[in-house]
This record gives C-alpha cells, sequence and structure tokens, in this order.
C-alpha cells in the first residue's frame, strides 16, 4: 500500500519509484529528494538550502568576511546541491571569502579522512573547513590532528550527533557550532504516512524542519546522551 524510502542516491532511484507510485502505491520520500518530484506523494526533509546557507552565515560572520574554506560534499544527491548552492550564495556575497576547493566525502568518516588528507597536502593554508556530516568530521578532525596543522581555525559540520553537540557544550575550539539535520525525521515521515490512511486529511506535499545553529549557549537542548546516534 505504501513505502517509505530514503534514497541511497536520487538520479538512479527516481524512476524505479515512480513506476511503483503509478501502480497505486502512496509514496513518502525521506531526506534525500528524488530528481523529479512527481514521483512522491508526500518529502519529509530537514532545510537543505538553510544548512548550507545557516553554515556559510556563521563563517562569514566568524570570519569576519574573510578566509580560505575546503568543503566536503556528501553523496551526490538533490539535498548535496541544494546544502551547497545555498552555501556558495553566502560566500560569493563575501568576495574576501574563497572556497579553494570542493569533493565528495560521501558522508563517511573513512572517505572524509582521505578527502582531508589530500586537501592538507595540497593547501597550504586553510582557515576552516566546511563539511556536511557530523561523521565526516571525525575523518577531518582526525587528518588535522595527524598532520599537525594549526592553520585551520575550526570545522562546520552538522546533523545534530550526540558527540559533535557535546563537544559544541564542552566549548571544543575546533568545533564551535553544529546545524542541526534531525536523523530522527524518518518517524516523523512514518507518522504522516500513517495520517495519510488513518487521519481526516489526505497528507500531500512537503515538510520541512528546520536547520537550527547549535551553539554553546542552546547545545543542551539538542544534546541527548542516550541518543544512538
Amino acid at each position: 500500500n505504501t513505502l517509505v524510502i530514503l534514497p541511497f542516491e536520487s538520479a538512479p532511484l527516481t524512476q524505479p519509484v515512480a513506476q511503483i507510485k503509478n501502480k497505486g502505491v502512496f509514496i513518502t520520500v525521506v531526506d534525500r529528494g528524488l530528481t523529479d518530484t512527481n514521483a512522491q506523494n508526500a518529502y519529509v526533509a530537514g532545510d537543505n538550502p538553510g544548512f548550507g546557507k545557516v553554515a556559510a552565515e556563521f563563517m562569514a560572520k566568524a570570519l569576519d568576511g574573510k578566509g580560505d574554506i575546503v568543503i566536503l560534499r556528501g553523496i551526490p544527491t538533490v539535498i548535496d546541491n541544494q546544502r551547497v548552492d545555498a552555501f556558495n550564495e553566502v560566500i560569493k556575497a563575501n568576495p574576501g571569502m574563497k572556497v579553494l576547493d570542493a569533493k565528495h566525502g560521501n558522508w563517511n568518516r573513512d572517505d572524509a579522512f582521505k578527502v582531508m588528507q589530500d586537501y592538507l597536502t595540497k593547501y597550504q593554508k586553510i582557515d576552516v573547513v566546511w563539511c556536511q556530516d557530523d561523521d565526516m568530521a571525525v575523518g577531518v578532525l582526525q587528518a588535522i590532528e595527524q598532520a599537525g596543522r594549526t592553520d585551520i581555525q575550526y570545522v562546520v559540520a552538522g546533523a545534530g550527533s550526540k558527540d559533535m553537540i557535546k563537544k559544541v557544550m564542552d566549548g571544543d575550539k575546533m568545533i564551535p557550532v553544529d546545524v542541526l539535520y534531525p536523523p530522527a525525521m524518518v518517524g516523523t515521515a512514518l507518522e504522516m504516512t500513517a495520517a495519510n490512511f488513518y487521519g481526516q486529511v489526505p497528507v500531500r506535499g512537503v515538510y520541512t524542519i528546520d536547520a537550527t545553529l547549535v551553539t554553546k549557549d542552546n547545545a543542551k537542548d539538542f544534546y541527548f546522551p542516550d541518543s544512538p546516534f
């Protein structure tokens, strides 16, 4: 009757999902959107343009509009493009800031470690790192520590993992903030999908969860030590 799906990649899954929808199956897409929105009935995700925008605005303010940045992208998906495009729009408005490089770390700490090693070899001066995921930040921090680099002021990641939120709470200078992208949204998607069948109003359209900037001042509100993530 229904399919709730979080696509690994957007493009390869769009046509298969559309074929299922055409057979009358109710489709809820979570997080990584399909390339054709007609292939879904409902879509639940974080604010991906906001995710990139919030990170870039923090950097622009913290760096006073000047600095060299490297980016670790995620997997090639719709949301990866949305995040990077929004990030770059803010950077363009700050001509003193420059993106040195942007490569895919695939939201994976091991891949991110390798990408960051490449950046550290290639660039003698990096002010800040933006990586789209807390798990990638683990690999990035490991690469920076192993290289003994002191020029990098901090790393901005996101998702809201308990380890990164704890670093923000504790005032870790390398992780001053985190951008929220709640992993529990899959639960929200399931609730909305069930509501379509049992509620009074049909469920359709897009449900977006805010991209909140987590700082030392509000981190306690987002720290859940018993969370599996």
